[in-house]
């Protein structure tokens, strides 16, 4: 199973960035993704979740209305649209699977820095 982050930067306040991340190594259509993060000196926090066909998202109440996850099945492919970013949006995002109780992967993570 490999999980592979990419689209982080530095954006300043108010901007957007589109994170995504490749999966393989599994079947992807079948599990439920989740973008986390974690700013230095934090727990890590679940950022959003999609289901597997897509259908139900959820999100932190810190990022509903200003983030969006997605997915692309036909792409294995899960992304997170980021608009109105703030400085407390600061933080490596994760991308993560659980296949089973005891099977959750993480990507490498991706640098998100919001600031001017």
């Amino acid at each position: 199973v490999q999980l592979v982050e990419s689209g982080g930067g530095l954006v300043q306040p108010g901007g957007s960035l589109r994170l995504s991340c490749v999966a393989s190594g599994f079947t992807f259509s079948s599990y439920v993704m989740n973008w986390y993060r974690q700013a230095p000196g934090k727990k890590r926090e679940l950022v959003a979740t999609i289901t597997s066909v897509g259908g139900s998202t959820n999100y932190a109440d810190s990022v509903k209305a200003r983030f969006a996850i997605s997915r692309d099945n036909a792409k294995n492919t899960v992304y997170l649209q980021m608009n109105s970013l703030k400085p407390e949006d600061t933080a490596v995002y994760y991308c993560n699977t659980r296949l089973r109780t005891t099977a959750e992967y993480w990507g490498q993570g991706t640098q998100v820095t919001v600031s001017s």
